[in-house]
């Protein structure tokens, strides 16, 4: 399958890792990622118990967001999430593939968007948006690209932007059993750290689907 197209015109502004997996459960009974949750909460706790905003803001893949974000006036929104899980806020429940994408993203700190691959119409490409784009986000409104960032769309619309973030088309639903995982890499976050990320999405999706496949497992510049 022709997947992925980078069509920004400079590969080293942002690569993107993929992972694409089948048979995928997302109507579970059994709270299967419990025990990698809680233990995700404690391990980030200890490691920032004392942390202020300024020092996580330096810490690495973090400063890259930031950097990237500073140029357009926003705050990195895995930044806040972080900050509420140190204080003792929980990792939400849900759908077990969103769930494995979330605790991945807190663990790891790295931007990613997960989709419903059967309601894509592949390749995806990489582009950098106008602001004239048009695209439904998650919470159901219209929103308009900001120009000049970087967004992922398929052959009928946007399916992510990094300030904007995932579309609501794609999104992952109770009945989707072939996912696709996007991470956005901004300058600056090395392709080892992607490729350790994906392989914990991967693990913690098997832990809730054991019968899953992985298709594609791969950074793209």
């Amino acid at each position: 399958m022709d997947i992925f197209r980078n069509e920004t015109g400079d590969t080293t502004k942002c690569s993107i890792g993929i992972l694409i997996m089948e048979n995928v459960q997302n109507e579970s009974f059994e709270d299967k990622l419990k025990s990698v949750r809680q233990e995700s909460e404690a391990t980030i706790r200890a490691k920032f118990d004392q942390a202020t905003r300024g020092d996580l803001k330096v810490f690495h893949p973090i400063d890259a967001y930031i950097s990237y974000y500073k140029n357009f006036g926003y705050t990195y929104h895995v930044l806040p999430q972080l900050e509420s899980i140190i204080k003792g806020k929980s990792i939400p429940i849900g759908l077990p593939s969103v769930e494995a994408m979330f605790i991945s993203e807190l663990k790891n700190m790295l931007l990613t968007a997960g989709h419903d691959l059967d309601k894509m119409k592949p390749p995806l490409v990489l582009r950098v948006s106008t602001g004239n784009e048009i695209f439904t986000a998650m919470n159901g409104k219209n929103v308009a690209t900001v120009p000049n960032d970087i967004m992922i769309t398929d052959q009928e619309n946007v399916i992510s932007t990094i300030l904007r973030g995932p579309d609501l088309r794609t999104a992952i639903t109770q009945e989707t059993t072939r996912v696709i995982y996007t991470v956005y890499a901004p300058f600056g976050v090395e392709e080892q750290l992607v490729r350790e990320h994906l392989r914990d999405i991967e693990a913690y999706v098997r832990m809730s689907s054991k019968q899953s496949v992985t298709c594609l497992n791969q950074v793209f510049y």
